[in-house]
């Protein structure tokens, strides 16, 4: 396992399997780099977190750091590299004023609750781009809209980062069906039964039972939709739909999402 923190370092590994992350790495994450493995390239994890994408009422200095730890999982499925670098490696110059792709601002999910969110989160995926110049990438579906614009972001930038392709990996549960998120550490007992409300939600086929679903299980809603899931629009018949939840347990917030039938 190598820690690297410089763009020199990273040239060997160009046309790398490349997992983003922020670290504080838990079973979804290591879902990921299992998944970037199986590409047959050599694995890039990069643990940074990044200031852009957090707003002004967010702490950026109580973000979980272990790098340490970060470093001892990643190489426990098969990581080959972990880069590290600082922020005057990502950003030697002023973020760039990055066109953000329709998924970003249309749809009104995250993007009203988080406005400077998915700005911030697109300058840092495409300068880590630049730096590691993967073939493949892997995001997570538990957040499908990041997932989506990522997706778009590439399509938009037209051929900047060669012929990257993206894989969306599937989203790791608990066995009681709540998704594998960092902030399941801040649950009480109580709060994580509460939350299993968020996952029987997602299964129901209409908005109004998903509301009445997170309602019983006393979460306050921030959104409970039934979008089309190339667009994140309103349904129309030609695509898939997929149910999308955001809700707080307390003052914790949890997201998660389900392909959804409502033929």
């Amino acid at each position: 396992m190598r820690v690297i923190t410089n763009e020199i370092d990273l040239k060997p590994f160009r046309g790398c399997a490349f997992v983003p992350t922020m670290g504080a790495l838990h079973a979804g994450h290591l879902s990921l780099i299992r998944e970037a493995k199986s590409t047959g390239k050599p694995v890039v994890v990069s643990i940074f977190v990044n200031p852009e994408q957090f707003s002004p009422d967010e702490d950026l200095d109580q973000y979980p750091r272990n790098l340490e730890q970060d470093v001892v999982f990643a190489e426990s499925v098969g990581a080959d590299v972990v880069f590290a670098p600082s922020v005057e490696t990502v950003y030697p110059d002023t973020p760039e004023n990055i066109a953000l792709p329709k998924a970003a601002t249309r749809p009104q999910l995250e993007d009203a609750h988080r406005p400077t969110h998915f700005r911030g989160v697109c300058v840092a995926v495409a300068r880590l781009f630049d730096l590691v110049q993967p073939t493949y990438t892997v995001f997570g579906l538990k957040d499908y809209q990041q997932y989506l614009i990522i997706k778009q972001l590439i399509e938009q930038e037209d051929g900047r980062w060669g012929d990257l392709h993206i894989i969306g990996a599937d989203i790791i549960r608990g066995d009681d069906g709540l998704a594998m998120s960092s902030r399941n550490v801040y649950l009480s007992t109580d709060q994580r039964q509460q939350a299993l409300g968020i996952h029987e939600a997602i299964q129901c086929t209409t908005e109004d039972d998903m509301c009445c679903t997170l309602e019983n299980h006393g979460l306050e809603i921030e959104y409970a939709v039934i979008r089309d899931e190339q667009t994140l629009l309103e349904p129309c018949n030609e695509y898939p739909t997929r149910a999308l939840v955001a809700a707080k347990v307390g003052r914790t917030r949890l997201i998660d999402n389900a392909l959804v039938n409502i033929q």
